[in-house]
């Protein structure tokens, strides 16, 4: 049953891992940095919120610095916007939004996940998974020195607390672990695309 856990939560990460590469490398080509800058937004967007779970749950070094595979796959994201910029440039605004929603999800429940194959509380693992999955994108708007988007009263860390909710009470009434994970993911990807669409923002202070 862990063997099983492990790799749905390894296939999970390679896949959020890949989006918010490809994310990353998108701000930093936006931000005219050159190759090197790119890389770099490319895997701290990709890897940052995966660094920061695995410190605070002391999985050391965390699993994207032991497993070559993590960084080559970011690379790779990055790779891909370098040499098809132009492609990419002209994706339209909703495909992208659909590519961070899927991002969003992807990591909030592999967060999740491992937070619960390393045996914390379930309200532990929902935050983690929500620092998983808010965490790069954290990382790469301090690099380009913009107050983070999870700051401004959009409804994206609130999805990954959503997604990583559903999950932990799917897991609680026994549903399988895999349809937990799935409907999890689908609540955060649907919450992020509707709030986007619909224009939902958290309430601010006012002066």
């Amino acid at each position: 049953m862990k063997n099983e856990a492990n790799k749905l939560l390894f296939a999970v990460d390679i896949a959020g891992t890949f989006v918010f590469a490809i994310e990353g490398a998108t701000a930093a080509m936006r931000g005219n940095l050159d190759l090197l800058g790119l890389m770099v937004l490319a895997f701290a967007t990709a890897l940052g919120g995966g660094i920061i779970r695995d410190v605070l749950i002391g999985d050391a070094p965390p699993a994207s610095l032991r497993d070559w595979r993590y960084a080559a796959v970011a690379f790779a994201g990055g790779a891909v916007v370098f040499f098809l910029h132009q492609f990419v440039e002209s994706v339209p605004g909703g495909v992208i939004l659909v590519l961070d929603a899927a991002g969003l999800s992807l990591f909030a429940i592999a967060g999740t996940q491992k937070a619960l194959v390393f045996g914390m509380h379930p309200f532990v693992a929902i935050l983690l998974g929500t620092i998983t999955g808010v965490g790069g994108g954290t990382v790469r708007d301090v690099l380009l020195a913009q107050v983070p988007s999870v700051l401004r009263a959009d409804v994206y860390a609130t999805a990954a607390l959503a997604g990583s909710a559903v999950m932990i009470a799917g897991c609680k009434v026994r549903v399988p672990r895999e349809w937990a994970a799935a409907l999890g993911g689908t609540v955060c990807f649907l919450l992020r695309v509707i709030s986007v669409w619909q224009h939902w923002n958290l309430p601010g202070v006012r002066g």
